[in-house]
């Protein structure tokens, strides 16, 4: 395996690790009971993510405590993303503008994350053998969720900005109801908003 192939797995565990601890703390923020269940869903689901990387790295024979420089940097944009979160929370204002905080910190995990598995099935794609076998595996058990995770975070963080701005909003999002896991899809459902009001 490449030394390229690993880092994106050293970050990958990071990122899921940090994961957990962005849905811990923007569950603290929520306050639309939606998306509290939404955010429960993932925080679950994040948590299998980990031990899926994990059981990777066994398969793989990659230590998970391994360090590199850019896990290093992930590590420390997870933490940014909590303490973040964790500002807005400890600001004293309204409670629907730490949620809007955590929905865009949500975004931000998120969006690393599913690149990851993109990269990551790219990878799996040109592997051979048991490498090929383990990585597919992972992938065939996450990118959908990931795919999720990422499109309806986006809705959710775009409806609650235009409900902030006093626009109507669409709640829970279109991306939800339309059960969004693809660009198109989410390109669909967003142009479809309009109707939904």
């Amino acid at each position: 395996m490449n030394e390229h192939v690993k880092e994106l797995l050293y970050q990958m565990l990071e990122t899921e690790l940090g994961g957990v601890q962005v849905y811990t703390t923007a569950l603290e923020c929520v306050v639309n009971d939606e998306l509290e269940e939404e955010w429960t869903k993932y925080l679950e689901q994040t948590q299998r993510h980990v031990e899926v990387v994990r059981e990777l790295f066994g398969k793989l024979g990659l230590d998970p405590e391994t360090q590199t420089p850019g896990r290093q940097v992930v590590h420390h944009i997870g933490g940014s993303l909590v303490k973040a979160m964790q500002m807005a929370l400890s600001s004293g204002g309204e409670p629907e503008a730490a949620q809007l905080v955590a929905c865009e910190c949500v975004v931000f995990a998120e969006t690393k994350d599913h690149l990851n598995w993109e990269l990551l099935s790219k990878c799996a794609e040109k592997a051979k053998g048991e490498e090929k076998k383990a990585l597919t595996a992972a992938c065939e058990e996450v990118e959908d969720e990931e795919d999720e995770h990422i499109y309806h975070s986006k809705g959710w963080c775009r409806e609650l900005w235009i409900e902030s701005l006093g626009m109507p909003a669409v709640l829970p999002p279109p991306e939800e109801e339309k059960d969004v896991k693809t660009a198109i899809g989410a390109a669909r459902a967003e142009k479809a908003r309009e109707e939904m009001l």
